[in-house]
C-alpha cells in the first residue's frame, strides 16, 4: 500500500479534519448507525453527525456523535464535507425519500454509498460521479448490474469495472481480496480474513472510508487505504481473539493498532 495517511496539523480544531454526515440506521438496525459513525471518528474525522429516524436516535448510546433528525437533512447536507449513506437504512418509503434528497442536494461532495443505499440505487438508477464510492458485496453487486451472483463471482475485476462504467463511480467490491476500481485503476487488497465475515463489518468500512475522505484524501486513495486498514485491523484482532471471535465493534477497537502499524511502515520506508 503506497498511500500516506492524512497529515495531522497541530494547529487545528475539529473542523480541520472534516465533517461527516452519516445517513444511516433504522428501527431494527441501530447498530449499523453506531458502527459507521464511530469508525469515521476513530480514523480521524473531526466531526460526525448521524441523521436518522428519531426512533433510532432516542436509543443510541454514542456520546461522541452528534445526533440529528431526518427533518434537518437538507440543512445538514449543505453544511457537511462528506456524506455516507445506507448502513442499516432500510428500503422503506422514508429511506427512499432520504436517498433521493441526498442525490439531489449533495452537489458532488465526496460520498460513500453502502448496504441499503446500494439496494435503493439498484431500483432507482442515477448516474453518479468519481467522488462517489459504492461498497457492494457480490449480492448487492448483482442487483446493481441486474445479473446473478455467480456472474459477479466469475470475474470480480470485470464486475467492478462494469459497476464503475454503469454508475460513473468508484467501486469497492467486497470479497476475500477486495477490489477497488475507478474504471481505469484497480487495487486488489491483501489484508483481512474470515474474521471480517460478521454483521457490521461493512458498516465499519464505510465509516473508515468516509473518515479518510473527510481528511481530504482523494476518493480512490481513501477507498484503497480504508480497505487495507479495515482488513489489517481484522488481522490484528484475530491474532488475539481468533478468527471466530472478532466482532465488528472489535474492528473499531483494533483500528488504532492497524494505524500505528501502518505509520511505522511509512517511517521505515
Amino acid at each position: 500500500m503506497d498511500y500516506k495517511l492524512p497529515f495531522r496539523e497541530e494547529n487545528s480544531n475539529k473542523g480541520t479534519f472534516g465533517k461527516v454526515l452519516n445517513i444511516s440506521g433504522s428501527r431494527y438496525m441501530r447498530g449499523c448507525a453506531y458502527l459507521s459513525s464511530v469508525s469515521a471518528l476513530k480514523i480521524g474525522a473531526g466531526y460526525v453527525v448521524l441523521c436518522a429516524d428519531e426512533k433510532v436516535l432516542d436509543n443510541l448510546n454514542a456520546p461522541e456523535v452528534v445526533l440529528a433528525p431526518l427533518k434537518k437533512l437538507e440543512k445538514l447536507i449543505n453544511e457537511c464535507d462528506v456524506i455516507s449513506i445506507g448502513c442499516g437504512l432500510s428500503t422503506d418509503e422514508n429511506a427512499v425519500k432520504s436517498f433521493k434528497k441526498f442525490v439531489k442536494l449533495r452537489n458532488f461532495k465526496p460520498s460513500v454509498i453502502d448496504a441499503d443505499g446500494i439496494n435503493i440505487l439498484a431500483k432507482n438508477f442515477v448516474k453518479l460521479d468519481k467522488n462517489t464510492i459504492l461498497t457492494p458485496h457480490p449480492k448487492e453487486a448483482s442487483r446493481l448490474l441486474g445479473c446473478s451472483v455467480e456472474e459477479i463471482s466469475e470475474d470480480i475485476e470485470k464486475s467492478a469495472k462494469m459497476i464503475c462504467e454503469k454508475y460513473g463511480c468508484i467501486t469497492v467490491l467486497k470479497v476475500h481480496n477486495t477490489i477497488v476500481c475507478d474504471g481505469d485503476n484497480i487495487y486488489r487488497n491483501e489484508t483481512g480474513s474470515s474474521a471480517l465475515a460478521k454483521a457490521g463489518s461493512g458498516d465499519v468500512l464505510t465509516g473508515i472510508i468516509a473518515g479518510l475522505l473527510a481528511q481530504k484524501m482523494k476518493p480512490f486513495e481513501a477507498a484503497s487505504l480504508g480497505v487495507y486498514l479495515h482488513g489489517l485491523a481484522g488481522d490484528i484482532a484475530s491474532g488475539e481473539l481468533s478468527k471466530y471471535c472478532v466482532l465488528a465493534s472489535d474492528l473499531i477497537k483494533y483500528l488504532p493498532y492497524a494505524v500505528k502499524n501502518y505509520l511505522s511502515e511509512e517511517i521505515n520506508n
